[in-house]
């Protein structure tokens, strides 16, 4: 009898994606839906950078690159991570994936061994305890929820290790939060993983340019945190070039060329000419990051207004991504005498079905209680979508 792998059945398919994939089907069919599900910036990449990879095209740079990315793309990120971060990282100690995502996923399997355990902050981006598994590993999931403000604190860590913790992931700013640590909490929970040998942080930072409370903090920048850290960083978020599937790990040079290994068996270097047009976006003006944060911003503060005048939502102000993750049990068990809302999934197709807004419910992020919008869309569609969700939670009693 057919039947696939035991290692694609441990999986589960992507919350996100398949709200995002539901939400196009209904538009399809001529609904007009507001999609709020999915993780990426409404803006068109920068045109100085298309520029760069229309020259890239007509210099011919259509040929495999070396497998951890062109040299100049990894000197140009080194330069980046210097004079934004002030962490110093040779080109060797940097490998070049097809976007963040493959990032996280090369460490994760060139890391974590059957039975290892992988402490993950929840609320969680929807794929890091599925590519634990993928890797055979044990996600230990530490609950972070509302009332703390979606950080773990140093104490959760410290109770949440065991001889068998090999890795930490850390998303700051947070998908699906917005959350971000400050330097005092990164500190707190640098001082926990550094009384543990052998124990990592994967510090996912795709989030690190749309900051609404200062300057972003990496957990790499403590004495003895850089020998342990792997950042994840990438141009998807910052420069609107999701498409362009650019990302990258920073890290110390025995784990890159473990990456590199593994990268060299089944995808190999990434786009040509998207790392070209990812060095001249490291190299060139700043501005286009700081015109799309300042608008990320307006519309977090837009949203947040609207959601605190839904009565039964719990928000918190997110201070980075554009992500909002109100708090919404207070409906559960509620009824508009066809449908019941049990859990976050019910009330996120709810919205969906009766609304025709696409959120994600939180049982996806391993918080339940709660539901992730993206405010990654204009200012129009926020005021459309929280009029519609507002109109269609009052049918609730």
């Amino acid at each position: 009898m057919a039947q696939l792998s035991d290692r694609l059945q441990r999986l589960a398919p992507s919350a996100t994606l398949a709200m995002s994939q539901k939400s196009s089907e209904m538009k399809a069919q001529g609904i007009d839906v507001i999609n709020m599900s999915v993780g990426e910036p409404d803006f068109n990449t920068p045109d100085h950078i298309k520029q760069a990879a229309k020259l890239a095209i007509d210099e011919n740079y259509s040929r495999y690159s070396p497998v951890p990315g062109y040299p100049d793309l990894r000197q140009a990120i080194a330069r980046k991570l210097e004079r934004e971060n002030h962490l110093h990282y040779q080109p060797a100690e940097i490998l070049v994936s097809n976007g963040a995502k493959q990032s996280v996923c090369n460490t994760v399997m060139a890391l974590v061994n059957p039975g290892d355990e992988v402490i993950i902050p929840a609320p969680y981006w929807v794929s890091y305890p599925q590519m634990v598994l993928l890797a055979g590993g044990k996600p230990v999931i530490v609950e972070a929820g509302f009332e703390q403000n979606f950080k773990m604190t140093p104490e959760q860590l410290e109770a949440a290790i065991t001889p068998k913790t090999r890795l930490l992931i850390l998303c700051s700013p947070s998908n699906p939060t917005g959350s971000v640590y400050n330097k005092e909490e990164l500190a707190g929970l640098a001082n926990v993983i550094k009384r543990h040998d052998d124990l990592f942080v994967l510090a996912d930072e795709i989030y690190e340019h749309i900051n609404y409370v200062g300057k972003h903090e990496s957990i790499a920048q403590f004495e003895g945190m850089k020998e342990r850290s792997i950042i994840v960083n990438g141009v998807s978020k910052a420069y609107a070039m999701t498409g362009w599937r650019i990302g990258y790990i920073a890290a110390p040079e025995w784990i890159v060329k473990g990456c590199n290994k593994l990268q060299g068996q089944y995808t190999s270097g990434p786009c040509s000419v998207s790392q070209k047009a990812a060095e001249f976006a490291y190299t060139s003006s700043q501005e286009c990051v700081e015109e799309m944060r300042k608008a990320f911003e307006r519309r977090r503060d837009l949203i947040v207004k609207l959601a605190k005048e839904i009565p039964g939502l719990e928000v918190n102000v997110p201070e980075g991504a554009f992500y909002l993750f109100p708090k919404c049990s207070s409906f559960y068990g509620k009824s508009d005498g066809e449908k019941t809302i049990n859990n976050s999934t019910d009330l996120a197709l709810y919205l969906l079905e009766k609304g025709h807004v696409a959120t994600v419910g939180g049982d996806a992020f391993g918080d339940p209680e709660c539901f992730r919008m993206s405010y990654a869309t204009s200012d129009d569609n926020i005021i459309e979508a929280m009029r519609r969700i507002k109109e269609v939670l009052e049918q609730l009693h």
